[in-house]
């Protein structure tokens, strides 16, 4: 069995205040993108976690396939299982590869074994692997509350647009990025201004509110953002803690031009 665990990217991102349990709540559109990892599992004697493409530095035991194997293991009777899974989203970019591999992966396993479990059910469990796990279960543009795991519907479709994604080559840890972020209620509704405002205007109001400290640090995500809205792109921000950037476009631009040593990626959103 395979499939294909994409990406997201944040439309605006607003820390709003820190939780007791140490986490922050945040105000969020989560929207799915087509870069793609790979994920198959095949019937195997023992379990095992083959990783390919990009290369990872965690232990086997604690990579977030493994562990969500092992976590519905413990109340399901899973034969064993081998898991490959061919890595292509860059790490610490804020598109939330790890976290789309953990629910397609929950997915998977529900309908190889034949578990059962509801679209709440997998969410729970993802949930119990990192915040933003949830979200790719449905894997539908949500404005997304709290740890972001907390989530409302909206209308926003910008199905046709193109989108240009740059990574620069370095990772940026959820730790460092809310170091230095300064928790602050957002006094406007997210999901009404997303889908009344043309995205041209986007620009204007729409934050991703980890910019301004990590643009200071790392200035080359400020040039990129910059070169993108050059290019043309309508609109153009950080995703996620960063340190991927992406703009938004009606028609790819004519010629990319960006450092040969990034990673860019560009397709069109669903």
């Amino acid at each position: 069995m395979i499939t294909f665990p994409n990406a997201k990217i944040n439309l605006g991102l607003y820390i709003t205040e820190k939780r007791p349990d140490g986490y922050h709540n945040l105000v969020s559109c989560f929207y799915p993108v087509g870069v793609q990892d790979v994920l198959e599992i095949l019937p195997a004697e023992e379990l095992d976690l083959t990783i390919k493409g990009l290369p990872i530095d965690t232990p086997i035991q604690e990579n977030l396939c493994y562990r969500t194997y092992q976590l519905l293991a413990q109340d399901f009777n899973l034969s064993a299982v081998r898991i490959i899974l061919l890595k292509n989203i860059p790490m610490g970019a804020g598109l939330g590869g790890g976290s789309a591999d953990v629910a397609f992966l929950i997915k998977m396993l529900n309908e190889y074994f034949n578990l059962h479990l509801s679209t709440l059910q997998m969410q729970n469990y993802a949930s119990r692997l990192g915040s933003d796990c949830a979200f790719f279960i449905e894997n539908k543009p949500k404005i997304c509350l709290a740890k972001g795991d907390v989530f409302m519907p909206t209308s926003l479709n910008l199905q046709g647009k193109k989108i240009v994604v740059v990574y620069p080559n370095f990772a940026i840890s959820t730790a460092e990025a809310y170091k230095g972020v300064k928790p602050t209620p957002l006094d406007f509704d997210l999901r009404e201004k997303l889908e009344k405002s043309p995205i041209q205007e986007w620009k204007y109001w729409l934050k991703n509110q980890f910019e301004e400290h990590l643009f200071e640090k790392y200035p080359i995500l400020a040039e990129i953002k910059s070169n993108l809205y050059a290019q043309g792109a309508l609109y153009a921000s950080m995703t996620g803690s960063g340190s991927a950037v992406y703009g938004i476009f009606e028609n790819f631009p004519a010629q990319i031009s960006f450092s040969k040593s990034f990673w860019v990626w560009q397709g069109e959103l669903y």
